[in-house]
């Protein structure tokens, strides 16, 4: 159908927004990028915006040789994984019940699980739990309280509820157990909101800061996300790699914003492979019907 005249203005009016709006958005990371790979003459003249000038990599190997930079991205690499596949496996055996109807309690334990998502204990008492259960100083004080996001449970509940009954029945025919429906036919066709709540768990974990500043004391236990944060706070950044014996030939934003692109860069490698499942999933797996 053809469009009015009102309705092309006002499809032109959001295009304008949106692309603002996307540029301001993309004009951060341009400017790290910028900085890191820069020359120090030029980021020290103020001259950088967001394309490199004099292209230089010192920042970068001053990051590596001179920092626990690659010691916390081996953290966060382990951090990320083995969160993802517990939390993924919570998820999944917590969702699975819920979604059926032969299920007596399920009504209970959904609204229970709502109930978290509107109260919870506060931080000293969920600090006091852990240090009872003597976790920190552990990854499990990071992986064991966030376990289950009821937001992403409910997704792929309803996801499940979504699938037709009539395959269900089809597989119990076949004599198929119930393990064997979940494993062989309900997360085959599950694909695109695993994929989605992977996403949204590995962000949760690559990104995670608060709960490792307050439960991880040992600094070779932190993550990127922390080291980068104390590297940006850092007054004296460059003379502690002096110290160290490392020559510098950077300057403190160039080697801060290695730092910060360091951390980032992992997520935008991974999300391109998932985004073609990312609106998928979680349409298929927040509307009924």
């Amino acid at each position: 159908m053809k469009s009015t005249r009102s309705e092309k203005l006002f499809y032109s009016f959001n295009y304008i927004v949106l692309t603002i709006v996307g540029l301001s958005c993309l004009f951060p990371l341009l400017h790290i990028i910028a900085l890191s790979f820069s020359d120090i003459q030029e980021i020290a003249s103020g001259r950088v915006s967001i394309y490199p000038i004099g292209w230089n990599t010192d920042s970068f190997s001053a990051l590596m040789k001179g920092t626990r930079v690659v010691e916390a991205f081996q953290n966060s690499v382990i951090l990320t994984l083995v969160g993802v596949t517990l939390s993924m496996i919570a998820t999944i055996v917590t969702a699975y019940p819920l979604s059926r109807r032969i299920f007596i309690a399920r009504r209970f334990f959904t609204l229970a699980a709502v109930f978290t998502m509107l109260f919870t204990g506060g931080l000293i008492p969920t600090y006091l739990v852990v240090k009872s259960l003597g976790l920190i100083n552990s990854y499990w004080a990071i992986w064991l309280p966030g376990l289950l996001s009821t937001y992403n449970m409910l997704v792929m509940r309803t996801f499940f509820e979504n699938i037709p009954e009539e395959v269900e029945e089809a597989a119990r025919i076949d004599g198929c157990s119930e393990m064997r429906l979940l494993l062989q036919i309900f997360l085959p066709l599950s694909m695109p909101v695993i994929a989605t709540l992977v996403l949204f768990y590995g962000v949760g974990y690559w990104n995670s800061f608060m709960n490792v500043l307050i439960y991880i004391n040992q600094t070779d236990k932190y993550n990127l996300t922390v080291l980068v944060q104390q590297m940006i706070q850092s007054q004296s950044l460059l003379q502690e790699l002096v110290s160290e014996g490392e020559p510098v030939q950077v300057v403190p934003e160039s080697l801060k914003a290695a730092g910060i692109l360091v951390m980032v860069i992992p997520m935008l490698v991974v999300y391109p492979f998932l985004q073609k499942y990312f609106v998928k999933g979680v349409m298929l797996g927040s509307v009924k019907g």
